[in-house]
């Protein structure tokens, strides 16, 4: 198979040719600006490679409900001028191949479970900790959609004692994306994280609100492996950090084979930083499969 796969970023647009095996053919990237200049641009990239599906892993809100009137939108997103873009519909106009739609963490948890790490687990889940905070979750052999799609980067985490940072997030504050992104970072501290990395406080705080997340979603969601990529996980000292604060928050309540072993349970990424495109590539499989 000849597959088309785009991984959509509010900064720049990752398209790539590959095969059903993962195998990436050639990538591009072309900065993200209007609908308008964009799409135009990465039809034409698709149209010259005579792909036979799309996969489009995508910045959201969007809608991937295909029952409703506005499935393929991309929905109420912050990045204004892409608010209630047909993103679908216009590569489906424009190149007539079926075309797979889902979240751009929905297409990494999915590349993981197909060609990674995670492949033979039937609950996984896969956080992306940068720009913003996103999880693709994949659940009895299907992603996760549900009413629209997991907004799990907003889940709520208490301050730590003493901390009088308000937090980041418009909308919550103290969510996790609020206290944990790579912004809420740069402002907290007045540095970007890459020049923080010897600062030992900074990554303890980081960590311990990451890992009230994930202890919630352990308790939610019961997976068997969660991923953590972005480009705040590549301070690798992070990991243990969080392994033993969410040992700590559990405190006992749960004991499992995967929790005795953090080491192999809370995860980098395993793909290189292609899983998102990986994942698009499955996307694309799946749309001609079932199209």
């Amino acid at each position: 198979m000849r597959l088309g796969a785009l991984e959509a970023g509010g900064t720049k647009m990752v398209c790539a040719i590959g095969d059903e095996t993962g195998k990436i053919l050639e990538q591009v990237s072309i900065p993200t600006k209007t609908p308008e200049e964009t799409i135009p641009e990465m039809i034409e990239y698709f149209r010259k490679a005579q792909i036979e599906a799309l996969g489009i892993g995508c910045f959201g809100p969007i809608d991937p409900n295909p029952n409703s009137p506005t499935y393929g939108y991309i929905t109420s997103t912050p990045k204004l001028a892409w608010a209630d873009c047909n993103i679908v519909g216009a590569f489906e106009k424009a190149l007539g191949c079926p075309v797979g739609f889902d979240t751009d963490v929905n297409g990494s948890v999915l590349g993981e479970v197909t060609f990674g790490q995670a492949k033979g687990k039937s609950c996984v889940i896969y956080i992306t900790i940068g720009t913003g905070v996103g999880a693709g979750i994949y659940i009895e052999g299907k992603l996760l959609h549900g009413m629209l799609h997991p907004e799990a980067g907003h889940v709520m985490v208490s301050r730590r004692q003493g901390d009088t940072y308000p937090g980041k997030c418009p909308y919550h504050k103290n969510c996790l994306e609020g206290m944990a992104a790579g912004p809420a970072l740069e402002e907290r501290w007045g540095r970007k994280a890459v020049e923080l990395k010897d600062r030992k406080e900074v990554w303890d705080l980081e960590a311990y609100y990451i890992a009230q997340a994930l202890s919630g979603y352990i308790l939610t969601l019961s997976p068997e492996m969660i991923i953590l990529g972005g480009g705040v996980m590549h301070q690798e000292q992070l990991f243990p950090m969080i392994r033993d604060y969410v040992e700590e928050m559990l405190n006992g309540y749960i004991k499992t084979r995967q929790l005795s072993d953090m080491e192999h349970y809370i995860v980098p990424a395993s793909l290189n930083d292609d899983q998102g495109i990986m994942g698009a590539l499955e996307l694309g499989r799946r749309a001609l499969r079932e199209g």
